[in-house]
């Protein structure tokens, strides 16, 4: 393996866990245009999808537009309180920086609640580079958020790595020609998929681990 001197994160489940004003979005969502709510499971099988796509399966009897507003409004009211940075990434970033890694955020996130969480946490010392949804025509899985990153910081793929929590981070990265790093508190990954023939090159069990590998 290259030399890796580039780290791209996912945001979403990888470095801040929003599982929380995700999952209550959807429930918010479910419960203004149906009356009820859904199983977690059904929900938490989609972290990673875009948006749109998740909406249009899910609810295929509403207009696109109108449950994502319903969705998006009751996160923004929501988000700050219900985020949180997972055990170890702070000190992860705070060590890669030393080392002197470049680093970006890679997210199908929106950019606004996006910077709320860098904001709130403190974390734009950190990255060189936010890549999120607003600035990509593509989504993961396609490789497009990865290689504008990566353009951004004047990196090659063989030299990056990208560190993500669901199989379209993961794809994103292959697709892109980086190494692929699945986190061991990823939910939306079934065993089947971590070991099968799109599966990441290495998982680690806490956040520091990422440190071994490179």
């Amino acid at each position: 393996m290259a030399k890796i001197n580039t780290v791209l994160f996912d945001f979403d489940g990888t470095i801040m866990d929003t599982n929380d004003v995700i999952i209550e979005s959807w429930q918010h969502t479910f419960r203004t245009l149906e009356g009820k709510e859904r199983a977690a499971p059904e929900i938490i099988k989609t972290f990673g999808e875009p948006l749109s796509i998740t909406m249009e399966r899910f609810l295929p009897h509403v207009p696109v537009e109108e449950s994502i507003k319903i969705y998006r409004d009751y996160q923004r009211s929501n988000f700050i309180e219900l985020i949180s940075l997972f055990p170890g990434i702070e000190e992860l970033l705070e060590e890669l920086k030393k080392r002197s890694y470049k680093m970006a955020l890679v997210t199908s996130r929106l950019k606004g609640t996006t910077w709320q969480g860098i904001e709130k946490f403190n974390l734009s010392r950190y990255f060189d580079v936010v890549v999120t949804c607003d600035d990509t025509d593509k989504h993961k899985p396609d490789p497009e958020p990865v290689n504008i990153a990566l353009e951004k910081l004047g990196s090659k793929p063989e030299e990056s790595m990208m560190v993500g929590d669901s199989m379209y981070d993961i794809l994103c990265g292959k697709n892109a020609g980086v190494k692929t790093v699945l986190v061991g508190w990823a939910l939306a990954v079934s065993e089947e998929e971590r070991v099968g023939p799109d599966k990441p090159d290495f998982l680690i069990a806490e956040a520091m681990d990422l440190l071994r590998i490179i």
